[in-house]
């Protein structure tokens, strides 16, 4: 008998962790521009994590490396409400830091994943990682629609209403 596979009981990525060149100015964006609460910073070892939510939830650790040319640049998503992904925009604005559309280019609103389908914002930190603001949309997936503006995809779906999608 086989048993069921261990992702059936996952729920969620509960923890990541990101290079990053200047701890203190990292620290400072997550903190203070993000506002995420510093759950501890280890100077010895040039480390400091943030929860991520409540303590439960989710966890970012940030790990200072040296400063030669080469560079890692990762991605991660934070999962957040709807009407947080739809006025983030203007929050981030609000925060001194450019919301970005998939293809990095300045975003005036959310873009649609249509084979999700999910509703994101990209931003990037002091480092170059590319972070994502997403929501998973409560409606049926569109391949067809490919990625775009959420205004392209409310007309999509209104032109496409009682058609497959």
């Amino acid at each position: 008998m086989q048993s069921e596979p261990i992702a059936t009981s996952i729920t969620g990525v509960y923890e990541t962790h990101l290079p990053v060149r200047d701890l203190g100015r990292s620290i400072a964006f997550y903190r203070d521009r993000l506002g995420l609460e510093l759950a501890t910073e280890i100077s010895e070892r040039q480390i400091a994590f943030f929860w991520v939510g409540r303590r439960e939830m989710g966890m970012l650790g940030l790990w200072q490396v040296g400063t030669g040319p080469l560079q890692m640049r990762l991605h991660f998503a934070f999962r957040m409400e709807q009407e947080a992904v739809m006025t983030a925009c203007e929050t981030l604005r609000s925060s001194g830091i450019e919301p970005l559309d998939f293809h990095g280019n300045p975003a005036e609103e959310p873009v649609v994943i249509g084979w999700a389908p999910s509703l994101s914002v990209y931003f990037k930190d002091p480092d170059g990682h590319s972070l994502e603001l997403i929501h998973m949309l409560d409606e049926s997936p569109d391949k067809g629609f490919g990625i775009g503006p959420l205004s392209a995809w409310r007309a999509h779906r209104r032109n496409t209403d009682g058609k497959a999608a």
